[in-house]
């Protein structure tokens, strides 16, 4: 009886560590500056579409791939008036996706360069990728 009750803790106990791991899942954030459209997929299957704003004329976002490098609930702009950057997941040096309260002006260039989203979307994104995880995830940005 006594191995039974020390079989069942342990077992327990092993799906208690299991569950508070993070699941490993590769979560692809593809970003369209033609159609100023982000789309999200985790493991191959498309979650979201989202309007989006990329950099207005006479500034700048790259195209490219890359995977996040750090993560800020909240964060200012040193560079443009301590602009609020809520949510941000930086990519490339100062540019990162984050939320904005400039929501009317998604689905057209509206930024300094950096990928605009709207506040519950950059929420919900940044929860994603933090679950998930930097390594496993990648930014892909085309024109």
């Amino acid at each position: 009886m006594r191995s039974r009750s020390f079989l069942a803790a342990a077992i327990l106990g092993a799906v208690t560590l299991l569950s508070s791991l993070p699941a490993w899942a590769d979560v692809r954030i593809r970003v369209d500056k033609s159609s100023q459209t982000m789309t999200v997929s985790v493991d191959g299957w498309s979650q979201y579409q989202w309007p989006i704003s990329t950099a207005k004329r006479g500034y700048h976002t790259p195209t490219g791939s890359w995977r996040p490098f750090r993560l800020e609930r909240s964060w200012y702009s040193r560079k443009y008036d301590n602009a609020p950057m809520p949510n941000s997941i930086f990519f490339l040096g100062g540019y990162a996706i984050h939320g904005t309260t400039h929501v009317s002006q998604l689905g057209r260039p509206a930024s300094r360069g950096c990928i605009r989203l709207h506040p519950a979307h950059a929420r919900e994104l940044f929860a994603l990728v933090r679950q998930y995880g930097m390594r496993q995830t990648r930014i892909t940005i085309t024109n």
